[in-house]
């Protein structure tokens, strides 16, 4: 399949999954064991799964609340993060008199404290990083206690491949390229949740646990055949020694995008953003204001990694020919031969 990048396809698909020998399709993301197995004495167990969603920035609360207190006990918020190798990842320490934060989310954190029975936990500045599963745990002897709850960044998955070529990254190289990108390797429930939008690719990429999967609606035989649709997986990979693609997530951001008409080389490009007091965009910056705006230009322009791209909110048949909304690619011409126009970034 060409290295080009392809729209996203905004229909919704019903669909079913399979598991084949080599590789699997998967239809739900992984859901952790509910703590709610057991009858709950001091916490109280919220009356549905907790999922709590925002955007990159918000500041956002999860909630955690006592139907009764013990005599001595102490309130301690932790980040599950399976693929962490170590201490597990404590942002806060709490007892009814005062709490002791940890980390990089302690000094974004604290508690509500919107009652005497509430033990909440506040963030503040959602970061792309801080989406996962977080743990509320009453600890009190043996009697310890601890609810779950799910916290989702709202953004989009965007596919991202090297300058050089298809399946250049290691995994490693791949998280860089989405830093570089504004954006962060997805993970597994991101993935899962842009295919059921209309995520359809058909090069393997990385996310963020260390496995590699594809996103497939429409099969094609190219693209394993005529297996039915799903998340496609390699499952594990050697993160020093494998390549592939990237599979790359991003949020709502706090600036805009605009497009500078003309026909410019990279560099011109760059001179012609930073003559308005801006500078080119980033590709996670650019899918940020399609998604988030339904930002609209049938105009390729030059973005900071050196690729060329347009946004299409409403498809045409004169811009790009697909009849569905995504971000088209030109992928990276040359740079001093062919003249584009820009997008910025301010």
């Amino acid at each position: 399949m060409s290295g080009r990048e392809r729209c996203f396809r905004m229909n919704w698909a019903v669909v079913l999954l399979l598991t084949t020998t080599g590789f699997s399709c998967s239809s739900a993301p992984y859901v952790h064991n509910r703590a709610a197995s057991r009858k709950l004495k001091y916490l109280l167990e919220p009356p549905v799964y907790a999922d709590v969603s925002a955007r990159r920035g918000d500041d956002v609360t999860l909630p955690c609340i006592l139907r009764a207190k013990p005599s001595h006990y102490k309130v301690k918020w932790t980040k599950l993060e399976p693929e962490r190798v170590g201490p597990e990842n404590i942002i806060m320490i709490s007892n009814s008199h005062a709490f002791k934060p940890y980390g990089e989310l302690g000094r974004r954190a604290a508690l509500r404290k919107a009652h005497a029975m509430d033990a909440s936990l506040q963030l503040r500045r959602l970061q792309l990083q801080d989406a996962g599963t977080y743990r509320c745990e009453l600890v009190n002897g043996i009697e310890d206690e601890n609810v779950d709850i799910t916290l989702r960044i709202q953004g989009v998955v965007f596919p991202y491949q090297s300058e050089s070529g298809r399946y250049r990254f290691t995994f490693q190289e791949a998280q860089g390229a989405c830093s570089d990108q504004d954006g962060t390797l997805a993970s597994y429930s991101q993935l899962y949740r842009a295919w059921t939008e209309g995520l359809d690719w058909c090069n393997a990429g990385w996310i963020r646990d260390g496995t590699v999967h594809y996103p497939i609606i429409h099969p094609r035989p190219v693209c394993g055949g005529d297996l039915l649709p799903g998340i496609r997986s390699y499952g594990p990979k050697d993160k020093d020694q494998d390549r592939f693609d990237a599979f790359c997530f991003t949020s709502q951001t706090s600036g805009s995008v605009f497009y500078v008409s003309g026909a410019f080389s990279l560099e011109q490009a760059d001179h012609a953003c930073r003559r308005q007091g801006a500078e080119l965009a980033l590709v996670g910056q650019l899918y940020a204001a399609w998604y988030f705006h339904k930002y609209d230009q049938c105009d390729g322009g030059w973005l900071r990694d050196g690729s060329v791209r347009f946004p299409i909110s409403n498809p045409r048949e004169r811009c790009g020919g697909a009849p569905e909304a995504g971000v088209r690619s030109f992928g990276f011409p040359n740079r001093t031969k062919h003249l584009y126009g820009a997008y910025c970034y301010r």
